[in-house]
């Protein structure tokens, strides 16, 4: 199975542009897409789940565009959008018997589909609760399930850790572990950590264009000799944020530690760290805006 986008741009007015030009080829496994707030991630998601149509481009399921006849990649679909909602007055398994028929699913397989997935998300014991009751992470977590109702090939999940607690997420992180291995799973989200535990790949997305889409390892190595650390003190830190670009700061009983990403040695004190996903994200973020800048 293949997802391709190619070309895509969105439009809203004269001047402002959600996507430009936006290429993209994925295959099964975990695409993990980070990028700040504003950089079109969702706007991308909601292009490929053919809610938005774009201005120009095409975005092909299987080598069938998705614009043109969107029933045959909807019928693979799960999507958990950032803005979920949910029917305050229905409990959990009412609201999931609803969208599985919406989903077209017989009603002996979403009663058995919908048992296996408040098991999974951990609600088996607020099924019969109001969604209005819910918690944060309830809802989200119920979100999750209905996205999963299908059994998808395709999922689409834009920040779906929002609201969960740490137990919560790491669950959720093993459960698309689990998903990914014959399907695409597209996770949306800005906590590095959570892309980091489970992508195969990853697409940095900036200004609605593609920085960068690569493996973990080779965005990793892409920083290897540009990272710095060495301890200041406290009195020192602000001089420092104004010089360098800093991408970690720890307060330590001798001082404070901090993480520079560099070309050179920005201070003789200065030794090489090794590298974790936000380093290497927050660099191709920097080097985007110099050539941009230049």
């Amino acid at each position: 199975m293949q997802l391709e986008i190619s070309g895509i741009s969105k439009q809203y007015s004269a001047s402002v542009w959600g996507l430009r030009d936006f290429s993209l080829a994925v295959q099964s496994g975990i695409l993990g897409l980070l990028g700040p707030n504003g950089a079109g991630k969702s706007t991308l998601m909601r292009i490929i789940a053919s809610v938005t149509r774009p201005t120009r481009g095409q975005v092909k399921w299987n080598d069938q565009d998705a614009s043109r006849s969107p029933d045959s990649l909807r019928s693979v679909l799960g999507y958990l959008p950032q803005d979920f909602g949910v029917y305050p007055h229905l409990n959990a398994v009412e609201f999931l018997e609803y969208l599985a028929a919406v989903k077209g699913l017989d009603a002996q397989s979403a009663r058995r589909r919908i048992d296996e997935l408040l098991m999974l998300v951990n609600l088996a014991g607020a099924r019969k609760r109001p969604l209005g009751g819910y918690s944060g992470g309830m809802k989200q977590r119920i979100g999750i399930a209905q996205a999963l109702l299908n059994d998808p090939q395709l999922l689409i999940a834009d920040e779906p850790t929002a609201g969960l607690d740490p137990e919560e997420r790491v669950r959720f992180r093993n459960l698309l572990t689990e998903l990914a291995g014959d399907r695409i799973v597209i996770l949306s989200t800005h906590i590095v950590s959570d892309v980091e535990a489970v992508a195969t790949d990853i697409a940095i997305v900036a200004n609605g264009t593609l920085v960068t889409h690569a493996a973990p390892e080779d965005l990793l190595r892409s920083v290897q000799d540009k990272l710095w650390e060495w301890m200041i003190p406290s009195a020192e830190l602000t001089a420092i944020r104004q010089r360098f670009n800093i991408s970690f700061i720890a307060r330590r009983p001798d001082g404070v530690q901090v993480r520079a990403i560099s070309e050179s040695q920005p201070v003789p004190a200065a030794i090489k760290a090794t590298p974790n996903l936000e380093d290497a994200y927050l660099a191709s973020l920097l080097a985007h805006r110099a050539g941009a800048a230049a």
